[in-house]
């Protein structure tokens, strides 16, 4: 079974979220959306476009997107099958979060790893 098959997103927490997002956009040049974040784009050698992208998102402080984690990051990983690998989770003692969620964005469901951190685990939708 395929597991982890890339990295879908970087998820931060912040004191004050809005300056941060500033700071990043001024001085690393990220083009913060209104929501929150950025998506970076994937190509390949050429510079040609190819099926995906990376989020990046900073979050206030006081968020309970990463609870129960302990962390003020989370890390959301592509996976092929999300059905399948939490089912493999489980059947190897692993914390799996029984919440799972579906959108137009794709299917999400969560691990907290042995360090407490919540792990976002996403299924994209097909095509992506």
């Amino acid at each position: 079974m395929q597991r982890v098959t890339g990295i879908g997103g970087i998820f931060f927490q912040a004191k004050d979220a809005v300056a941060l997002r500033a700071w990043y956009q001024r001085h690393l040049g990220i083009d913060v959306q209104p929501w929150g974040g950025a998506a970076f784009s994937w190509a390949d050698e050429a510079g040609q476009p190819v099926g995906g992208s990376t989020v990046w998102s900073i979050a206030a402080e006081q968020n309970a997107q990463f609870e129960p984690g302990r962390a003020s990051f989370m890390i959301n990983y592509r996976v092929a099958d999300l059905a399948e690998l939490l089912a493999a989770l489980r059947e190897e003692g692993c914390q799996v979060l029984e919440k799972t969620e579906s959108s137009a964005y794709g299917e999400f469901g969560w691990v907290i790893d042995p360090e407490g951190n919540k792990v976002e685990l996403w299924q994209p939708p097909a095509g992506q």
